[in-house]
């Protein structure tokens, strides 16, 4: 796959999904960060369910931190290993109200140091909350960017330099959204959607679906 086809991909992309954006809801840094640490393994309609009752109570790193692992579980229990994500919560935001008065970095060496975040969660942060031309490679991106030969790689770190490498400057900063959406909506897992996809002609797949 070329450059100029690599541009079309995305041009057509930025057409097709005009808001690329996240599903989560979320108003500051630190519920968005919220909304990430509880994702794993859930849908954003759980979370968005569950922080629509947490936020309302608690949506800083202090009131998280003086609500207790035992206040978090309340709201959060809805969500698959809420046991664990109430821990990691519960340190975070301890660590962000003692360490950072209660404000979330905006540098990945620090947002990795907490509890709970690894590379993923902090370029979703660093991407959503503070702007920057990072692509967290989730299951969707990493399927559509083998699927359609756009950025291929054996694991997500690979497939993430390469999104780097390769994604045009000019969206830089939305292709992560929009390659999500993509996955999630049209590029789906087990049956794609290509008869509805924007860049049919442009993708290398070798099974399309009628």
């Amino acid at each position: 796959m070329n450059k100029q086809i690599r541009e079309q991909i995305f041009s057509r992309l930025d057409e097709a999904i005009p808001e690329p954006t996240t599903e989560l809801n979320y108003s500051t840094p630190f519920e968005l960060l919220t909304a990430v640490l509880l994702s794993a393994q859930a849908t954003d309609v759980g979370v968005n369910k569950a922080t629509a009752k947490l936020f309302p109570v608690a949506n800083t790193p202090k009131a998280i931190f003086e609500l207790g692992e035992t206040g978090i579980k309340k709201y959060i229990k809805t969500i698959g290993l809420f046991n664990s994500k109430a821990k990691h919560l519960l340190q975070t935001a301890q660590i962000l109200h003692q360490q950072y008065n209660d404000v979330v970095p905006d540098q990945r060496e620090a947002l990795e140091s907490l509890p709970g975040v690894g590379r993923k969660t902090a370029n979703v942060i660093l991407n959503t909350a503070f702007g920057q031309p990072t692509i967290a490679v989730d299951t969707h991106i990493f399927r559509v960017s083998n699927r359609t030969k756009l950025a291929p790689g054996k694991n997500v770190l690979e497939v993430e330099k390469k999104l780097l490498k390769f994604v045009p400057k000019i969206y830089l900063q939305d292709a992560h959204h929009l390659l999500i959406l993509h996955g999630r909506y049209t590029c789906i897992a087990r049956k794609p959607k290509c008869a509805e996809c924007c860049i049919l002609d442009l993708c290398e797949y070798r099974d399309k679906t009628a």
